[in-house]
Formats: C-alpha cells, structure tokens, sequence
C-alpha cells in the first residue's frame, strides 16, 4: 500500500471520530433564542404585540431576519402571527397547559427519582432555592417565578442530557407564558419556594422517591392553579 494511500485511509478514520461540530447558528436563530430569553424571564408577557422596528434595532438584525425569527417561535408555540398585522406573544390554551404539566412530569420526576446527590446540578437547585429566597424578601416576584424556573432546569439537568435540556429551554418559554396568565404573581409563587427547598433537601438526603413524590403533587397543584386562572379569563 502506497505512503498516500495509508495518509488517506487514517485520515478518513479520524474523520469517523471526530466530534461532530454544531452547525453555524444564523442570525435570526440567534434573534430567535433572544426572544425566547425574554420570554423565559418575563418581560415579554402573553398577548404583548412585538414591534418589528424596535426589536431589529435591539438585536441588531434586519427585519426580514427578525420576521424569519418570528417564523420560528411561532412554529414552537410562543407566538401568534396575524397575516398583515404583525406578530405577538402567544396566549397559553387549557390544552397546552394540561399538555406541558403532562410532559413535565413525565421528565422532572424520572429525573429526580434517578438523581445522585452529588451531582453537580445539584448545586445549581441550591443556587435556585437561595435567589427564590432572596427575591421573596424584595418582594420582586417576577426574579422569584425566573428562579423557579432555573430550579426545574436544574433538575432537568440531573438527567445529563442535552437533548432534554433544549426540550425544557422550550417548555420554559412555554410555562412563562402561562405564568401570564395569573395576575397575582406572589399567590402563584409563593407556595412553591418552600416546596422547592424541600425537594433540594430530599434529593441531598438522598431520599429521591420521596422528591419525586413531593414534585408530582406540587405539579398537579401548580397545573390546577394555572388552569383556574385560564378559566377566570373566560378561556381567552
């Protein structure tokens, strides 16, 4: 076999083994994860119309790359485009609701009953817990309900799986949104924080059946509060 031959044959070997590389992400997914950052931390609240010359100068982007941006949040669910009118921050129905607190059972809860206590994660959910606390006391309830959610992050991350990580980035868009919905954050909040400290304890005890039971009731609980909100609304 000639010298070529065998430099090209190795070379395709490696090929095989190198990680496989992300692919460039484009101007408008960044707009896109912008966007859905905003979401996620509730500044940007259900119904809220998305004016297209701010927001290009904000990000930086043309606005057919913004409306590509658009495009692709409304596909996730997290908008509403109206053809002529522009677009919007999508409002939450009662069948996505029932449907993400289905989901998020499915994945939280398997994810905290197989949890070790030593994970690094863990770590994160402590972190989660001490800012929920911190934002209690300010009284900003909008820092707790963004804490909240880096709590279940957490626990999504207990898994290591990057696959469900970038599942639950959507669905936390998706529960801000129906965060929304509620008009009193603090008595949509408040009943959580200690709850979460109390599976954090559980899960550092390593008493992760009795987390995962403490999650599920919680979750039906907070799926419960959400959709009597969405009713007071009169299903809007």
């Amino acid at each position: 076999m000639s010298r070529e031959r065998r430099i090209e044959e190795a070379r395709a070997v490696d090929a095989e083994h190198e990680p496989h590389r992300a692919p460039p992400v484009s101007r408008a997914d960044e707009a896109a994860t912008a966007l859905r950052d905003l979401i996620i931390d509730g500044a940007l609240l259900p119904g809220a119309p998305l004016r297209e010359v701010e927001l290009s100068e904000q990000f930086g982007v043309s606005r057919n790359t913004l409306r590509e941006a658009f495009r692709m949040l409304a596909h996730e669910g997290l908008l509403t485009q109206v053809p002529y009118r522009g677009a919007c921050v999508a409002t939450p129905s009662i069948t996505s609701i029932i449907d993400l607190f289905r989901v998020r059972r499915i994945i939280e809860c398997q994810a905290i009953a197989q949890a070790f206590p030593k994970h690094p994660a863990v770590n994160r959910m402590r972190a989660a817990v001490e800012a929920s606390a911190v934002a209690r006391e300010a009284g900003d309830w909008r820092a707790v309900g963004t804490a909240n959610i880096a709590f279940h992050s957490a626990v999504i991350a207990l898994t290591d799986s990057a696959r469900l990580a970038r599942i639950f980035n959507q669905l936390s868009a998706e529960l801000r949104l129906a965060f929304g919905l509620v008009d009193d954050p603090e008595y949509l909040h408040a009943p959580f924080i200690d709850r979460n400290g109390e599976i954090l304890a559980c899960v550092e005890a390593g008493e992760t059946a009795r987390a995962a039971e403490i999650l599920d009731t919680y979750l039906v609980r907070a799926e419960r509060l959400l959709l009597a909100a969405y009713e007071r609304l009169g299903g809007a």
